[in-house]
């Protein structure tokens, strides 16, 4: 039945060599790798409104917020081609972990991972919890089901990715160039009614507009700025899955990286001076009637039409897809780092879809743990979001200015610059949103990050430990063993008599033990194990208190030490129902006891089955 619901649910398993046939065309892996990148404008600049409020709503007739939304654009006109010069010098894809590790030790690039953890879950929780804030914005009626839906739409996504790249690639391609082409008519309609007809945007009820409570200072702007930066996050994923697009990969995902940065920054300056120019005030996030700034726009510049609502549809799968962004790129850092010996072995292995499964189950838990912990509220996340995103970025950027330096390949001083230049301004921009939002909540992440690293380390070290356990030297020759069998029997019946058959084929030295926890019973088994015991010794253990591991402990410990080179091997037998709830119905004896000997040395667990027929 398992194998029936998942052949439905995420499709036929697909054989190794059609991996290069899932790759991904540029007209893809646009959606699939950059929605996180270009829906971040449907919050960017709201986020940078609801700082500026807090000086008064006067402050928004200046054009700040046009000042930090070019200072934005041209920061990530910087970033995008330091990482185009990543992805020429790493085609085998990484991103910042990999970049760091190699140039700056493994200390930087396991802070580079640990931060891009943080920055792929909390990209899942914001921007579900934006896309369904878009959807509340058009009907409010849906408020009291927000972390629902959240986790609805994490599920979804879940189960799209699990079904593998392209055929994700395909179900995630319209909403994303449908957001594209209602951002656009935004601002080219927008911009053609504010030269014509005129454009405003209604002032909300002040009731609902966040109060005024600081005054206009160089630390509310740096705070604002700071805000608006999680418009960036997202960049560095397509440095992170190069080997996800089709030959040849480093000049399709430089050319989709190129292409990712204009769309966003055309959007988030012109969203930007929409905003300003129309003299639009902010709606408190957790006030009643919320709506988001790109639905303010929307609603005065097209009215209560269909194309509002079919905006706000694009919005919020834009937003719900933009999580899309971390499905695809943190599975694959995971299977890299995992690799190097920094994760579990699991998040290496491709499942039968030809994805990396384990990471995207587990990716999906985290963001559900925080969409429940912060009620699906985007303004409470934000606060936690782009410090791990420019520390990425820094540590990936200082990454490739040690590396021009140290190889000097053609063109070595410039792509240094250009580096160089990346690093000092995501540095500084860590720097003030690690200050800035650090009482807001980014405190959370700060303390998160060496928690991580330190984890990184422990795997790691486990790791190495047990490779040099199991690492055969010349001294490492078999040594000649007996075998001692001991079949646990609970009663005489069919199930037991193949497990003392097989027994009597692994060695002469073979003991039936049963644990005595009903004493009345015994002279029945000891009468029935005469006649169906195959000549084979009985030990009864006494159980007086009526525990089925204490006695059984004790004599494998005596059983040990009877001899030397000897080891012990215990048989239990299982009967197997039709059923798999019928299984409920028995005691799980059997499995407590295996779970009781796993980590006893010297000791060996064997299962004998009998299938129950009907």
């Amino acid at each position: 039945m398992w194998a029936v619901i998942r052949r439905v649910l995420f499709g036929s398993p697909l054989p190794t060599w059609r991996a290069v046939h899932e790759r991904l065309p540029k007209v893809l892996a646009l959606p699939i790798l950059a929605s996180d990148a270009l829906s971040s404008v449907a919050y960017g600049t709201e986020e940078i409104l609801l700082i500026l409020v807090l000086a008064g709503a006067v402050v928004l007739g200046a054009p700040f917020v046009v000042y930090i939304s070019a200072a934005i654009a041209l920061l990530l006109a910087i970033v995008a081609t330091s990482y185009r010069q990543t992805v020429h010098a790493y085609p085998s894809g990484g991103g910042a972990y990999i970049v760091a590790k190699d140039n700056l030790g493994d200390k930087a690039g396991l802070t580079a991972g640990a931060a891009l953890t943080i920055d792929y879950t909390l990209t899942v929780a914001v921007s579900i919890a934006s896309g369904v804030a878009a959807i509340i914005s058009a009907w409010p009626v849906l408020e009291p089901y927000r972390v629902q839906l959240c986790i609805g739409c994490i599920a979804l996504l879940t189960l799209g990715n699990m079904r593998g790249v392209r055929e994700s690639g395909l179900m995630f391609a319209m909403p994303t160039y449908l957001f594209i082409f209602s951002a656009f008519s935004l601002i080219a309609v927008g911009m053609y009614k504010l030269n014509t007809t005129g454009l405003t945007v209604p002032p909300p009820p002040s009731e609902v507009v966040p109060k005024m409570t600081h005054t206009l200072t160089l630390f509310l702007i740096l705070r604002a700025f700071s805000g608006g930066c999680a418009a960036m996050t997202g960049t560095e994923a397509i440095s992170n899955a190069v080997q996800a697009f089709r030959p040849p990969e480093p000049k399709n995902a430089a050319a989709t990286l190129a292409m990712m940065a204009a769309i966003l920054g055309v959007m988030f300056l012109g969203i930007g001076y929409l905003a300003w120019a129309t003299h639009l005030i902010p709606i408190d996030p957790m006030a009643k009637g919320y709506q988001t700034v790109v639905s303010q726009l929307g609603r005065a510049t097209f009215g209560e039409t269909w194309f509002y609502f079919l905006m706000q549809v694009a919005t919020m799968l834009i937003l719900v897809l933009a999580a899309n962004t971390s499905f695809a790129g943190f599975p694959r850092l995971a299977s890299i780092m995992a690799h190097d010996r920094f994760l579990p072995r699991q998040l290496y292995n491709v499942g039968d879809r030809l994805v990396f499964s384990n990471g995207i189950v587990i990716l999906a838990l985290m963001a559900s743990v925080l969409v429940i912990v912060f009620r699906g509220d985007t303004h409470s996340l934000i606060p936690l979001y782009a410090v791990g995103v420019f520390l990425s970025f820094t540590l990936s950027q200082a990454g490739m200015v040690r590396r021009f330096r140290r190889l000097k390949p053609p063109g070595w001083r410039r792509g240094t610059a250009i580096s160089g230049i990346g690093s000092i301004a995501t540095g500084i921009v860590t720097v003030v949103i690690a200050s800035t939002k650090f009482t807001a909540g980014a405190w959370i992440v700060i303390l998160l990050l060496p928690s991580f690293v330190y984890l990184f380390s422990r795997i790691h070290s486990h790791y190495i430990l047990l490779g040099n356990q199991l690492r055969l030297t010349p001294a490492d020759k078999p040594v000649p063993t007996n075998n001692t069998v001991l079949v646990l029997v609970p009663s005489i019946h069919k199930g037991v008599l193949p497990a003392l058959e097989y027994a009597r084929t692994l060695s002469k030295d073979v003991r039936g033990i049963h644990i005595e926890v009903d004493p009345e019973s015994t002279p029945i088994l000891e009468e029935r194990w005469d006649a169906w015991g195959m000549g084979i010794p009985l030990i009864i253990l006494e159980s007086p208190y009526r525990s089925l591991l204490k006695p059984l402990l004790d004599y494998l410990e005596e059983a040990k030490h009877e001899r030397e080179n000897y080891v012990i091997t215990v048989i239990v037998p299982e009967f197997v129902p039709v059923k798999w709830w019928h299984k409920i119905l028995h005691n799980q004896s059997g499995f407590a006891i295996k779970f009781a000997l796993l980590f006893r040395k010297d000791i060996i667990v064997t299962n004998v089955r009998y299938y129950l027929e009907r």
